[in-house]
């Protein structure tokens, strides 16, 4: 069942390019995202991820289109949205005079809430800084606490906005592994992104969104096989075959010679490799390596766009 349903949902901006003029920021979205999902916006800088986040937050004007959160018409009732949601920030400012239980203590106040901030910290695995200053906290730790910020009213709907931008790998995986434990709990979870590894691992669905529109829609592994059908095979063999005996297999698409090994572009891996060890014996060669590369969301993107991600 929808919690949060989207229609024709729209932000323009000034064109800086043309005086006078305006541009789409976010260009007329429609999409529903489920109750108790993890929902990913996936795409590049300036895709027009957080002006959608912000909008659906009641944290921008929606210049065309409708938002419904939990039942709530967002254009009509920014601050009631406001009490169903938590909203995590790609940057956020705290008061420095004031350790981590005082200002969770500050944050459930706005909301006239009583928390238990020692209960938050734990939640978030920062128990341990309850006495410590926002300041004196790692990158890793610092988006730990906004999201323990973000829980504070017990929202239905948990938004992060790129969490683990800026953070070492060891940081990343943890953050995860918090999202994880979030949604156990019931929450729905909208991430915005453009880590390819992050959206696959813990999205439900995505969308891919590219130039203010959403250019596809489902699951991580619906996506890859709609929109990214081959794979790649690398291998090296102690005989030298020709090439050209590798484009005949059945389902290679593409070959390259990189140093000592050869990278096949296939549609159907087994086949492929089937193909490849019997092409082998009938050489009187054996495969010294063997490495598939599946394709992934980059692969995705790349097909739907005709460039990397992160161009």
């Amino acid at each position: 069942m929808p919690i949060i349903e989207i229609k024709n949902l729209t932000k323009y901006y000034p064109d800086p390019n043309n005086p006078g003029k305006k541009f789409a920021a976010v260009d007329h979205i429609s999409l529903n995202i489920n109750e108790g999902e993890t929902f990913g916006i996936l795409g590049p800088n300036g895709a027009g991820k957080t002006t959608t986040l912000e909008m659906i937050e009641g944290m921008r004007e929606i210049d065309d289109g409708t938002v419904t959160v939990a039942g709530i018409l967002v254009n009509k009732n920014e601050m009631a949205v406001k009490q169903v949601i938590g909203v995590q920030l790609q940057k956020s400012e705290y008061f420095d005079y004031l350790n981590l239980c005082e200002l969770l203590t500050l944050f459930g106040d706005f909301y006239h809430r009583k928390v238990d901030p020692a209960e938050l910290l734990k939640e978030v695995q920062l128990i341990d800084k309850r006495k410590a200053r926002a300041k004196g906290l790692s990158g890793g730790q610092k988006q730990r606490l906004s999201i323990a910020s973000a829980l504070v009213n017990d929202p239905k709907v948990l938004f992060l906005d790129e969490p683990t931008t800026g953070l070492d790998p060891q940081a990343r995986h943890n953050l995860w592994d918090l999202i994880r434990k979030i949604k156990t709990k019931g929450k729905t979870i909208v991430i915005t992104t453009h880590y390819m590894e992050e959206a696959e691992l813990l999205c439900d669905r995505i969308a891919v969104m590219d130039r203010a529109k959403i250019i596809a829609l489902d699951t991580p592994k619906n996506l890859i096989k709609q929109y990214a059908k081959t794979a790649k095979i690398i291998f090296s063999m102690d005989k030298d075959i020709p090439m050209e005996n590798f484009k005949a297999l059945s389902g290679v698409l593409e070959i390259q010679k990189i140093n000592s090994n050869f990278e096949l572009q296939v549609t159907n891996v087994e086949e492929a490799i089937y193909n490849l060890v019997e092409l082998d014996k009938k050489e009187g060669a054996h495969l010294t390596s063997l490495q598939v590369v599946k394709a992934t969301l980059e692969d995705v993107f790349l097909n739907l766009t005709g460039r990397a991600l992160r161009e």
